[in-house]
């Protein structure tokens, strides 16, 4: 009696242990974004003014300016904490915008279908073929206000329409299940049924959406400024490394200029991956297969 009852019980209890172990990449990209957001909350409020000048231009790292001076003295370590700030937050900003907006087309029009559906599915087509960065250097360039909202927005243009097409194939898989079905004939409304019934199976896929869309805000918006579109002096990484090359850092062996809004960007871009990897290998079950 005894045997038979402790047979069942070892690998009940090993089984959940092994699910909930988390991912080292997850661990590892969790680690990397927290170390910038906590960089992007504090650094600005310990580096003091990143738009100061001083008669040390120039100047590589020492004990009064860690990262160095630029060539009008200001200290690049405070420009570096604003524009992680900055950056950050237009990449959030982005990844708002595009998830939001790719929920409404992909899992309203899915789950709805119809005319709504159809003229939802051809308004992401026409974006799905859109050259994305030439349409957005376009309108940054036309657009007279460049502050954060307004770049986040124009960047965010093109980052919806290829999540949105995602969300629409798992919403058209899961609106005839059979537990919809089943809250749709018990009377409940369209509005709960995606609330609580298809978007709590959608959300590995919204999640991994969303920092994808992130690590795009971020990089776009290096972009821009490197090309002198998105405004602001050291607002960004981007705009970081602009005025490096326009001073002419890297033939007067400035590095500490542009070397570390570079490095930050990359490491970031190392962070997010790794977090978006973990989620795919979550929801694929071939991928995680495969990592192990």
């Amino acid at each position: 009696m005894t045997a038979v009852l402790a047979t069942p019980t070892a690998p009940v209890t090993d089984v959940p242990r092994t699910r909930r172990r988390p991912s080292g990449k997850l661990l590892a990209g969790l680690g990397i974004a927290a170390a910038f957001v906590l960089l992007s909350v504090l650094g600005p409020l310990l580096t003091g003014d990143p738009e100061g000048l001083s008669y040390d231009q120039l100047q590589a790292p020492s004990g009064a300016h860690w990262l160095g001076t630029t060539n009008t003295g200001q200290d690049v370590l405070a420009q570096l904490m604003s524009a992680t700030r900055g950056s950050l937050t237009i990449g959030v900003l982005v990844g708002v915008f595009a998830t939001a907006f790719s929920l409404i087309v992909g899992v309203v029009g899915g789950y709805l279908g119809g005319w709504l559906d159809e003229s939802f599915s051809l308004l992401s087509n026409v974006f799905l073929v859109l050259p994305g960065l030439p349409l957005v250097i376009l309108i940054t360039d036309y657009t007279e206000t460049k502050g954060l909202l307004m770049i986040a927005a124009i960047i965010s243009v093109t980052a919806w329409a290829g999540p949105a097409r995602v969300l629409r194939a798992q919403t058209l898989s899961l609106r005839n299940r059979d537990y919809v079905d089943a809250a749709r004939v018990a009377g409940e409304p369209g509005w709960r049924i995606v609330a609580f019934e298809i978007l709590p199976n959608l959300a590995p896929i919204v999640a991994a959406q969303f920092v994808f869309a992130v690590l795009g805000g971020v990089l776009v918006e290096v972009g821009l400024a490197f090309l002198g579109l998105a405004g602001g002096a050291s607002g960004s990484w981007g705009g970081m490394l602009y005025y490096a090359l326009s001073a002419s850092a890297l033939p007067r062996g400035a590095w500490w200029w542009f070397v570390p809004p570079g490095l930050f960007c990359a490491l970031l871009g190392t962070g997010l991956s790794l977090i978006n990897f973990a989620i795919d290998e979550r929801v694929n079950p071939r991928l995680r297969k495969e990592a192990r």
